[in-house]
């Protein structure tokens, strides 16, 4: 599966990325297939290669959380609302409950609304 992610070089402590497509299995730093922009956190510049990026998502390519991040601010994909993971089994069980409430209240409300309450008095 190839991948779009960042790829790490620069200086030590002032880090620069590029925006690379490479394989899933291959290493952060390892020879990419293609590169498709630069990112430098320091300065917020960023460059990116619409038509080649395009052309890798339309192909299949997964971007990672962070290559997704920033082809959100620079409009190539929509922006996604990503679910929250919840840890740990009492935490999950609270989830679950909250969940049920939820539903069930908006069941309530549903069935509300739909028998009208007859206040017609002659």
């Amino acid at each position: 599966m190839i991948k779009l992610r960042l790829k790490r070089f620069g200086k030590k402590r002032e880090a620069s990325f590029r925006l690379v497509a490479c394989n899933s299995t291959s290493r952060r730093d390892g020879r990419p297939l293609q590169e498709l922009g630069f990112y430098n956190p320091r300065t917020k510049e960023t460059r990116l290669d619409t038509e080649a990026l395009r052309l890798r998502l339309s192909q299949g390519a997964q971007p990672t959380d962070a290559v997704r991040s920033l082809l959100e601010k620079g409009g190539l994909i929509e922006k996604t609302v990503r679910p929250a993971e919840v840890v740990g089994k009492a935490k999950q069980a609270e989830a679950r409950k909250a969940a049920a409430k939820n539903v069930a209240k908006q069941a309530a409300e549903a069935k509300a609304e739909e028998t009208p309450a007859d206040n017609t008095e002659a």
